[in-house]
């Protein structure tokens, strides 16, 4: 399958390490740092009822804690390590900087905490479509009977995964460019930069540093760089980085492939790279059908998955009974009900306008539900590319106006409903009206290319308030 890789033994005792922010790695790092001797502080900018509770927690097993101060940083500070959401801006990162200390992020620690034998890491980032990408990988990974996990951004702990009592043979790191920032050292087996659009640039300060982040997943890699032919952006990375002696750039298309490529010949996802004679064979791994729901961004989802499997070496059967047996999360293209013989579906993953042309690009026609936190975003590109698929459209949230205006210069045939209230019961009132616009055949889609702060909690709770009032619908004709 692939080389192990170990790491370096680090004298941890008596290290005087400042953790940058509590939650959901904050707290195993400090945890593992202490573990190991040295001698940890915790600074976070909050100093909330929950802070306090973690606090004291951490306080017990001699954590020393500092709330409501994360900018200063403590006396004597030998190494720093940040939490994924603080920017490299902060001024605690400044003054790292400054005084000549080093700041990792938890994924760098974790790399680096790795013990004899540890299980590679098969790495995935992009704008859109990681975590989908990342659970397809690890179920094709199982299908093979290896032992392995989904990790990273995922929401199970990096460190956890590293340090805990299990034995992986591989690992499907989910990797988004907070982590990657703060990961200098991080040498995947393979990686794989699926696409690239304008997301998070308030925190990387540019598209330019955004895309640079991403591209450090691809640094040393050992077997296979994995990109998008579609997206020339993630080739360049490729190009760019700096691999391993014999690292091949592995590209994945909904197209017939070329060489070195993956990609789909008459509804079959075949495999042009990991062959024997590449410029003549082709390897059938699935069909199209065993991908569910089969969009075409979700193909290629799995064709960047499928192309990580057969880097570690995966056989065909793997990745077709992986494809077979793999449901997506919640809330990403997922199907809720069919009304009157319309087809309600829930997209409220789709939080930016990259997620939600692949989403629109999967349905036709569409009565679009959208709006929400723009969080700096235009529209004029992701309307242009869509309107001759709309039938309508409902528009909730505080920034509906900048999708209304768009809808209006590139679409002013598409008949919108604009609601004025950002309320939770809005979306039953959106759901009402997309009923009343579409026909049957037709496809409401929430896909709203906004966040969801605005008006609910997270983008979970936004398709929950969705998936409600569709069902509300199918009960009693009205939502």
């Amino acid at each position: 399958m692939g080389s192990r890789q170990v790491s370096e033994e680090l004298d941890w005792q008596g290290k005087r390490v400042t953790v940058a922010g509590l939650g959901v790695s904050g707290i195993p790092a400090a945890r593992a740092l202490a573990a190991r001797g040295a001698v940890v502080t915790v600074v976070n900018d909050g100093d909330d009822e929950r802070s306090r509770t973690q606090a004291a927690a951490l306080e017990a097993d001699g954590i020393t804690v500092r709330l409501g101060d994360g900018a200063t940083l403590p006396a004597g500070t030998e190494l720093v390590v940040t939490t994924p959401g603080w920017q490299p801006d902060k001024p605690l990162f400044t003054a790292a900087a400054e005084a000549g200390v080093e700041i990792w992020g938890d994924v760098e620690l974790a790399w680096r905490l790795r013990g004899p034998g540890a299980a590679p890491w098969l790495a995935i980032t992009g704008t859109n479509g990681k975590t989908t990408t990342t659970r397809m990988l690890a179920s094709i990974l199982e299908a093979a009977g290896l032992r392995t996990a989904a990790v990273g951004n995922i929401g199970v702990s990096l460190l956890d995964a590293v340090l805990g009592e299990e034995r992986y043979d591989v690992l499907a790191v989910e990797l988004s460019s907070y982590q990657l920032h703060w990961a200098p050292s991080v040498r995947a087996h393979s990686a794989a930069v699926l696409n690239l659009a304008p997301d998070h640039l308030d925190w990387h300060g540019s598209m330019e540093a955004y895309a640079a982040d991403k591209g450090r997943i691809y640094e040393g890699n050992q077997i296979a760089c994995v990109y998008n032919v579609a997206d020339p952006v993630t080739e360049d990375l490729v190009r760019e980085a700096d691999v391993e002696e014999g690292c091949r750039a592995i590209g994945f298309t909904l197209g017939t492939p070329g060489p070195s490529q993956l990609g789909v010949v008459e509804g079959i996802l075949v495999d042009r790279a990991f062959v024997e004679n590449r410029q003549k064979n082709a390897q059938e791994l699935a069909e199209v059908a065993d991908v569910q729901p089969p969009a075409p961004h979700n193909i290629a989802n799995a064709l960047a998955a499928a192309a990580l499997a057969r880097a570690f070496g995966v056989e065909p059967k793997a990745v077709r009974d992986g494809l077979r047996a793999f449901r997506p999360d919640p809330h990403r293209i997922e199907l809720v009900e069919e009304v009157e013989g319309v087809t309600y579906v829930d997209d409220s993953k789709a939080t930016n306008t990259h997620a939600a042309e692949a989403s629109l690009a999967a349905y036709d026609p569409i009565v679009w539900i959208a709006g929400g936190l723009a969080k700096g975003a235009t529209f004029d590109e992701l309307v242009q590319k869509s309107a001759k698929r709309l039938r309508g459209a409902v528009l909730i949230g505080a920034d509906r106006a900048l999708i209304r205006e768009a809808l209006a210069r590139h679409a002013p045939e598409v008949p919108v409903v604009d609601l004025d209230r950002t309320d939770t019961g809005a979306m039953s009132e959106a759901v009402r009206e997309a009923a009343r616009l579409a026909r049957p055949g037709d496809t409401v889609l929430l896909a709203p290319a906004c966040a969801s702060m605005d008006m609910f909690t997270n983008y979970s709770k936004r398709g929950e308030a969705f998936a409600d009032a569709v069902r509300a619908l199918a009960a009693t004709g009205d939502a």
